[in-house]
């Protein structure tokens, strides 16, 4: 089944915790803290894979989850390190996080991290000062990045066959490719894009076939624009006309208005105009249907007529598209070298906070600080009093006194853990 857009949850693992541990050893006195670090947890890297065309694999599982870090142990031993979770999805692949696009994969064996693993937690033996010789606080495991992402496929193929339905467009796939589209004479025989790769003077060039569009499909129409992203990052759009259709110039409007009213900038791509179903006509009468076009449409708009059947123009056509794809593919490589979106990730170390009191309590939030506060058990005293100092120095504490905190009220850093002050 071809998918070509997914939610998926995505988990990465969560830092290991570290441990308070003091070094009890015959003959060693006064052996001091020893509890090790939690390792760090595993992320979440996406991999685009040329072996993968579909995102139906994610249908059903829609969780994505990296290993978590395991705690530090005695003697200062550091906890391992969470498992990475490698997930392979097609050539293509748009991943996005609120309609924020963070990661664009264009080229086999391109990876990323979506999902950052949490860092492990110190153990007691990062703690030790002159003042504090023996401290019995550790820190928790960071969690690992959680959130819902949406990974959309757009194909990346050098052309790209619109047309109305029964243009020919999976006649003339099946005629130059590898592809066995299904083939019919009805409506929408094509219901989802098919790929063909054409070998064609020394090079391949990998073809698209996209479902039939017809008037309206942009507002929803027949099988609407759904699938016209594909061809987005095609080189070349072949615009396949049946030749018997009674008005072909306007059968071209149709389609380019569909188009231009996805996105402008398909309209403007480097075209073909394709004549097909030739056989069983006379030549004149074809060169009536192309004088008739050429009058109509831009200057400099290459018309070709063929027919799939007995390979008429074919050889033509495939010369012509390989010409430009090779031209297309010069332009980008010479605008543009970067293969990918980068990742686009929040600061963590960003020290600003806010103080707001809501219900007799305190709340306090700010990246800096929850993070500190995600690192904390609150069950441990100690843990809680090094908490406290931190917010001590950043200067929360002279806010909360600003406000009128008393002692006894209730602090509530985010939602992640609450204290009496």
């Amino acid at each position: 089944m071809f998918v070509d857009k997914v939610k998926v949850q995505v988990k990465a693992g969560d830092g290991g915790d570290g441990v308070v541990s003091f070094r009890h050893e015959k003959y060693v006195d006064k052996g001091g803290p020893d509890g090790g670090d939690g390792g760090d947890g595993g992320d979440v890297i996406v991999i685009a894979s040329r072996n993968q065309n579909t995102l139906a694999a994610f249908r059903y599982s829609k969780l994505l989850k990296a290993s978590s870090g395991s705690s530090g142990a005695k003697r200062r031993k550091h906890g391992k390190r969470g498992k990475d979770l490698l997930v392979k999805v097609p050539v293509g692949t748009v991943i996005s996080i609120h309609d924020e696009i963070i990661a664009d994969l264009t080229s086999d064996g391109q990876k990323t991290v979506i999902a950052k693993g949490g860092v492990g937690g110190f153990g007691n033996a990062h703690f030790t000062s002159s003042t504090r010789q023996a401290p019995k606080v550790a820190e928790k495991g960071e969690p690992g990045e959680e959130f819902e992402t949406v990974f959309e496929l757009k194909m990346i193929a050098d052309v790209g066959l619109v047309g109305l339905p029964n243009a020919g467009k999976s006649t003339l796939l099946g005629s130059i490719s590898n592809a066995k589209p299904e083939i019919a004479n009805y409506p929408f025989t094509t219901l989802t894009p098919q790929l063909g790769v054409v070998d064609t003077n020394n090079t391949s060039l990998l073809v698209a076939d996209i479902p039939g569009l017809i008037e309206g499909a942009s507002k929803g129409k027949g099988l609407g624009d759904e699938f016209l992203k594909h061809i987005e990052r095609t080189a070349v759009i072949v615009h396949l006309i049946d030749t018997y259709k009674e008005d072909v110039v306007k059968t071209y409007h149709v389609i380019q208005k569909e188009l231009s009213d996805y996105n402008v900038d398909l309209s403007k791509r480097p075209q073909l105009v394709v004549l097909t179903k030739i056989d069983g006509l006379d030549k004149e009468i074809v060169d009536e249907k192309i004088k008739e076009l050429k009058g109509q449409l831009p200057k400099n708009t290459t018309v070709l007529a063929i027919s799939s059947h007995n390979k008429d123009g074919i050889t033509e056509l495939l010369n012509i598209t390989s010409r430009i794809v090779a031209k297309e593919r010069n332009k980008m490589l010479e605008i543009d070298s970067s293969p990918s979106i980068p990742v686009i990730k929040l600061e963590n170390n960003d020290r600003r906070w806010m103080v707001k009191k809501k219900n007799d309590v305190f709340i306090v939030s700010g990246n800096s600080i929850e993070r500190f506060a995600k690192r904390t058990d609150f069950e441990n005293v100690y843990a809680l009093d090094r908490l406290k100092d931190i917010m001590r120095k950043m200067g929360i504490f002279h806010e909360l006194e600003r406000q009128g905190i008393d002692v006894g009220d209730s602090v509530l850093i985010a939602e992640i853990g609450k204290f009496k002050y």
